[in-house]
Order: structure tokens, then sequence, then C-alpha cells
């Protein structure tokens, strides 16, 4: 009986499916919410602990944005409406910061 052997799969072809589904939840700074406003969604609605939510919030008050999550394109609709609902702006965009 002769021996079949299953075809090599392309690393790269599972990498770039990987990189096409990964979507980014970005909170922007703006004049209306505190800091520790801020800092209290990214604890109450991510789970974060308080030193992650802090850098988070300071990334977004000196620098004008942070990412505060990754994955599929779904998943990130959901963090960027409820983002919204905490009166935060927020955006998704596909692929790294």
């Amino acid at each position: 009986m002769p021996v079949q052997t299953l075809p090599q799969q392309d690393e790269q072809v599972h990498e770039d499916e990987r990189l096409a589904d990964a979507w980014i939840t970005i909170v922007w700074n703006d004049p209306v919410n505190l800091m520790s406003y801020v800092s209290f969604v990214f604890r109450s609605y991510f789970g974060y602990p308080a030193a992650k939510a802090d850098t988070l919030m300071r990334q977004v008050h000196e620098q004008g944005r942070a990412v505060v999550s990754t994955g599929n394109r779904e998943q990130m609709e959901v963090d960027v409406q409820a983002m919204h609902s905490f009166g935060l702006w927020a955006t998704l965009q596909q692929g790294g910061a």
C-alpha cells in the first residue's frame, strides 16, 4: 500500500490570514472626560488591572490615543460601541497601531 503524505501547509498564508483578521480598537483623547473616568472605563469594561488601565489612560492623554483591544473585526466593533456608550471617542482600524 503506498504511503501518502499530506502537503505542507504554507505558514506564510496562515500568518497573512491572521493579520487580515487582526483589528484594533483605538480610544482617542477628548477635552470632556476626566482621566480618572477613562481609567475607570478601561478597568470596568475590559477588566484591566488598575496599573494597565492607568497606563492606557496616560497614553490617551499624553499621546492622543491608545490601542485598548485587539481581535477580530466583530469584537472590535462591539468594543468601539461600548466605548461610545461610555462617552469615549473610539474607532477601529485593521492591522497594527
